[in-house]
């Protein structure tokens, strides 16, 4: 009986322990597992989408300017280079290039491989002479629509102070903004000027770029005014 026993405890004690091995290797193979599988990178992003750069770079239209000059190679200086209707600019001796839209940089860039076709490694200076002014657009209910200059860095709530501020029947709580690339209208989004206002908190005031128009609606109570009579202060209404 006694040897039945001591059987019996030694069948338990060795299939327990073989359950804590096998666990042990599955905790083992799963580490393993979790370990040479690589991470997948989160998709979500935290930033908020912008609207458009705050300092974007001037580009060219028909009918701008510019003067061009070679420090080491002063024969093929020319000033006042035109850029024509089509988009082309006229360069001495070596045909013509499209430059419209193109900024500064990319100008000089493109003259600079124009005339490596005839000069090793040419130094060029290219300078603005006459261009379109920046400018805005104000229109819907403000004191003066019109366009206007743009001469220095000009926030919304400041562009309609410019136009002459909200009129009595201005909806202050979606002003749009519509923003122009080229010859297209590419972007346009609603602010809450109202709101801005109101909480003295002027960190969501877009800065205007050149080409900018922004457009004031007239309000919901001021469009139905029009339908209700006015009898004048002291005047009887009358009773049917």
């Amino acid at each position: 009986m006694k040897k039945n026993c001591v059987l019996f405890v030694c069948g338990a004690l060795i299939f327990v322990a073989g359950q804590s091995i096998a666990q042990i290797g599955t905790q083992n193979s799963n580490a393993l597992t979790a370990a040479s599988t690589p991470a997948v990178p989160s998709t979500t992003s935290n930033t908020a989408p912008q609207f458009g750069t705050r300092d974007p770079r001037y580009r060219l239209a028909p009918s701008d300017s510019f003067d061009l000059t070679f420090p080491l190679s002063p024969e093929y200086n020319q000033l006042a280079v035109t850029v024509q209707p089509d988009g082309f600019v006229a360069l001495y001796g070596v045909g013509e290039a499209k430059v419209q839209g193109q900024t500064v940089p990319e100008l000089t860039e493109t003259i600079r491989n124009a005339y490596g076709k005839v000069l090793h490694d040419p130094i060029i200076s290219v300078t603005l002479k006459d261009f379109n002014k920046p400018y805005f657009i104000a229109n819907g209910k403000v004191g003066h629509p019109g366009k206007y200059d743009l001469r220095a860095d000009t926030t919304l709530t400041e562009a309609i102070a410019i136009a002459g501020g909200f009129t009595d029947d201005a909806k202050h709580s979606q002003v749009v903004l519509f923003r122009r690339s080229g010859d297209q209208w590419v972007a346009s989004q609603v602010f809450n000027v109202k709101s801005m206002q109101n909480s003295k908190n002027l960190r969501e005031d877009p800065t205007l770029h050149p080409g900018d128009m922004l457009y004031v609606p007239q309000n919901r109570i001021s469009k139905v005014k029009g339908f209700f009579p006015n009898y004048g202060v002291g005047g009887v209404v009358p009773i049917n």
